[in-house]
């Protein structure tokens, strides 16, 4: 079953590098694997090693379907501005998958590499609901290379086991919310420094010659429901927040 899943992924080809490190920034055999794990100088993507607590993944889990859509909802959002202050996210993704390593995996790229640079730097320092953060530099670019195509079709028999990422969905509504109050915030940073405009150019022009130097709703929950109780939520979140940051 893995050759098969290799030769449909093409990670049999290098014999040297780890190819699922490279591809996912994460391999099951970790320290322990036959090939090189080459860990990147400079990245758009950050890795926040196991920081999503699925309460889905608790023996004795009692919640709702709405319940952990809301609970893990309440944590995208609360990641995603959290990364917002480092720069400009382009994606946050997080895994799904109940293997070791990539059980509660976030992945942020940013739209400058050395956001991610200082994401990283600060993130090391910090702790989120209690645990330490562990972060670092992936050499992921690709999140259409690193997902399991199977699972996408919902056709993985391998489930939370499987060595590709299956990431979990976020309603539109509120990827969509989030994204509209970073580009405004943004507008507003620009509009009060001169000289941005050139310099975010040259900074998508380098982007785009390192991209090129690489190697080539299944559950949605309406945020309309949620709005009738969101007074409630917004206090237990800013509670939640100061026990966490």
């Amino acid at each position: 079953m893995a050759d098969h899943l290799a030769s449909i992924y093409g990670t049999e080809k290098d014999k040297v590098n780890c190819s699922f490190y490279f591809k996912i920034g994460a391999c099951r055999h970790g320290e322990r694997c036959s090939r090189k794990h080459v860990k990147p100088n400079f990245s758009q993507t950050v890795l926040i090693a196991n920081i999503y607590q699925n309460p889905a993944h608790e023996p004795n889990c009692a919640l709702t379907e709405a319940q952990l859509q809301e609970h893990y909802e309440l944590f995208f959002e609360d990641l995603y501005v959290e990364m917002c202050k480092y720069g400009e996210v382009e994606e946050l993704n997080v895994c799904d998958n109940v293997g070791d390593h990539l059980l509660g995996n976030v992945y942020v790229m940013f739209k400058f590499e050395e956001d991610a640079a200082k994401a990283v730097e600060a993130l090391n320092d910090r702790f989120y609901a209690g645990r330490p953060v562990f972060a670092e530099l992936s050499p992921v670019t690709d999140f259409g290379e690193a997902c399991c195509r199977q699972y996408e079709n919902s056709e993985c028999n391998r489930g939370g086991l499987c060595n590709f990422m299956h990431l979990k969905t976020v309603s539109r509504s509120l990827k969509r919310e989030l994204q509209d109050a970073q580009r405004a915030s943004i507008k507003i940073l620009k509009g009060s420094s001169g000289g941005d405009e050139d310099r975010d150019r040259e900074r998508d022009r380098d982007r785009e010659r390192h991209r090129s130097s690489r190697d080539d709703d299944r559950y949605r929950s309406s945020r309309d429901d949620r709005r009738g109780g969101r007074d409630d939520r917004d206090d237990r979140r800013e509670r939640d927040r100061r026990d966490r940051y």
